[in-house]
């Protein structure tokens, strides 16, 4: 096995396909969060960008095009791809359990402040109860981080840019 070689270069960080992958696959779920927002509303809201929450879930999309790049570069078997892995389970698990359940309790919240705001006791200020994902928008954004991978680790190929 080859010694770990320290890269001193920042910007050898950016260079990088499993990067590319990883932050192509955010905006692609991103995007098509804005753009089923825009379909639903008629209007195009580019806070969309940045939310959370939503179908597909931009956390498993990342994630899991990390975890797919790094398994087409290096291997599957390759110990950073197992770590990529589980840390891809353990962010989509958290997605959908934990996260949704603080959401779900950010819904009850605000229907409780919203009652006492009508009564006029409680100024309203609500909570975000987008936090989490149904177990649907997480199998979406493993999905497209999928995909997105795919085309990333091709693309990268087909230019013959090197794996870093």
């Amino acid at each position: 096995m080859n010694d770990p070689v320290l890269h001193t270069d920042f910007w050898t960080y950016f260079l990088s396909p499993y990067f590319w992958s990883g932050f192509m696959g955010w905006c692609v779920a991103q995007v098509i969060k804005m753009t089923r927002g825009a379909i639903r509303t008629g209007h195009l809201d580019f806070t969309y960008l940045t939310s959370t929450g939503g179908m597909p879930s931009a956390h498993s999309a990342l994630v899991t095009a990390v975890f797919v790049s790094l398994g087409l570069g290096l291997g599957f078997a390759h110990p950073v791809t197992i770590v990529a892995s589980v840390v891809a389970a353990i962010t989509m698990f958290d997605a959908a359990t934990v996260r949704r359940a603080a959401g779900l309790q950010a819904r009850l919240l605000n229907k409780i402040t919203h009652e006492l705001f009508v009564e006029g006791r409680f100024p309203l200020k609500p909570l975000k109860e987008m936090l989490g994902h149904t177990r649907t928008e997480v199998f979406g954004g493993m999905l497209s981080g999928i995909l997105t991978a795919v085309a990333v680790m091709a693309l990268w190929a087909r230019l013959g840019w090197p794996n870093i």
